[in-house]
C-alpha cells in the first residue's frame, strides 16, 4: 500500500470521527462504560485471588514428634518428611522454642511452664501444592514418632472449596462483562456503519475495493477504542493508587497483602487499551462487512 494511500485513510477516519460527532460520542461511551466495569472488576478478582493464593499457601502442617523419639529417631523422621515429593519446606522447632513463642504471644503466665515444659518438639510442614495439604498430613501421620499431625482437618478442605467456588465464579463475571462489552461496542460501531452505508455504496460502485473502504473503517474503531479505554485506565490509576495507599499500610505485618502498585495498574491498564483497540477494530470490520456485498 502507497504512504499516500495510507496517509488518505487516516485522514478519512479522523474526519469521519468529526462528521459523526454524536455517533463517536456515543460509541466512545459505550467503550468508556464497558471498559470501566471490566477494569474495576479486573482489579477487585486479581486482589481476591492475591488473597486466597496467601490464604492457601498459609496452610501449614503441624507434626508433633513422640517424647519417646530420641535424636537419632528424630532425624530419621525428619528426612522421610523432607524426602516426600509433595513437601516444599519443613522447619524443626524444639520444645523449648515452642514455649518462647507461647509465651510471646499469650503472655507471661506461661513462663510458669519453664520448669517442666509440657510441650512436644514440632516439624512444620508446607505442601508444594497447598491442596494436597490433607494427603501429605496422612503419608505423614504413618511414619513412626508421630505424636499427632494436625492441619485443621474438615476447615482445610471447606476453604479451598470456597477459594476456588470465588475464583471460578470470578472468571464467569470477568468472562461475562467481556462478552457484554464486545456485543455493545460492536453493535454501537455497527449503528454508526449504517448511518454511512451510502458513502460505502458510493465508494463500491465507483470502482474502489474492499480493501480501500474497510481500512478507514477499521482505523476508526481503532480510534474509538483508543478514546473510550483513556477514562477507564484513568480511573483504574486513580483508584487504585488511593486504595492502596489507604489500606497497604494496615495491613503492613499481615500474611494478608495487596497487589503491589506497580506493575498492577499497568498491567490493567495495557489490557483495557488492548481490548478496546480490538473490539474496536473487530466491530468496525463485522459491521462494514455486510455493506461490502453490492
Amino acid at each position: 500500500m502507497k504512504f499516500n494511500t495510507l496517509k488518505r485513510h487516516f485522514r478519512e477516519s479522523f474526519k469521519s470521527l468529526g462528521r459523526n460527532s454524536w455517533m463517536t460520542i456515543a460509541s466512545v461511551s459505550a467503550v468508556t462504560v464497558t471498559l470501566l466495569l471490566v477494569g474495576v472488576f479486573a482489579l477487585i478478582m486479581m486482589n481476591l485471588n492475591k488473597v486466597a493464593s496467601d490464604l492457601e499457601n498459609d496452610v501449614e502442617i503441624k507434626v508433633l514428634i513422640d517424647e519417646t523419639a530420641d535424636e537419632a529417631a528424630e532425624k530419621e523422621l525428619l528426612a522421610k518428611i523432607d524426602k516426600l515429593p509433595e513437601v516444599d519446606e519443613m522447619t524443626y522447632s524444639t520444645k523449648e522454642e515452642e514455649l518462647t513463642d507461647l509465651v510471646k504471644d499469650f503472655g507471661d503466665d506461661f513462663k510458669l511452664f519453664e520448669q517442666s515444659n509440657p510441650l512436644r518438639n514440632v516439624v512444620y510442614v508446607k505442601a508444594s501444592e497447598p491442596q494436597q495439604t490433607a494427603s501429605l498430613a496422612k503419608k505423614i501421620d504413618k511414619y513412626d514418632f508421630t505424636y499427632e499431625v494436625m492441619y485443621g482437618e474438615g476447615k482445610v478442605e471447606k476453604l479451598f472449596n470456597v477459594l476456588n467456588t470465588s475464583r471460578n465464579v470470578g472468571i464467569v463475571l470477568i468472562l461475562g462483562l467481556l462478552f457484554t462489552a464486545i456485543f455493545l461496542i460492536s453493535n454501537t460501531i455497527r449503528i454508526t456503519i449504517f448511518a454511512r452505508r451510502d458513502e460505502i455504496e458510493i465508494m463500491k460502485l465507483v470502482g474502489a475495493s474492499n480493501t480501500f473502504v474497510r481500512i478507514p473503517f477499521l482505523l476508526e474503531g481503532m480510534w474509538l477504542g483508543i478514546l473510550g479505554s483513556i477514562i477507564p485506565i484513568t480511573v483504574v490509576i486513580t483508584l487504585y493508587y488511593n486504595v492502596y495507599n489507604s489500606v497497604a499500610p494496615k495491613l503492613e505485618g499481615e500474611f494478608i497483602q495487596l497487589l503491589s502498585f506497580s506493575p498492577l495498574v499497568y498491567q490493567v491498564s495495557s489490557l483495557l487499551l488492548l481490548i478496546g483497540v480490538l473490539i474496536g477494530i473487530w466491530g468496525s470490520f463485522m459491521s462494514v462487512r455486510k455493506f461490502l456485498k453490492i
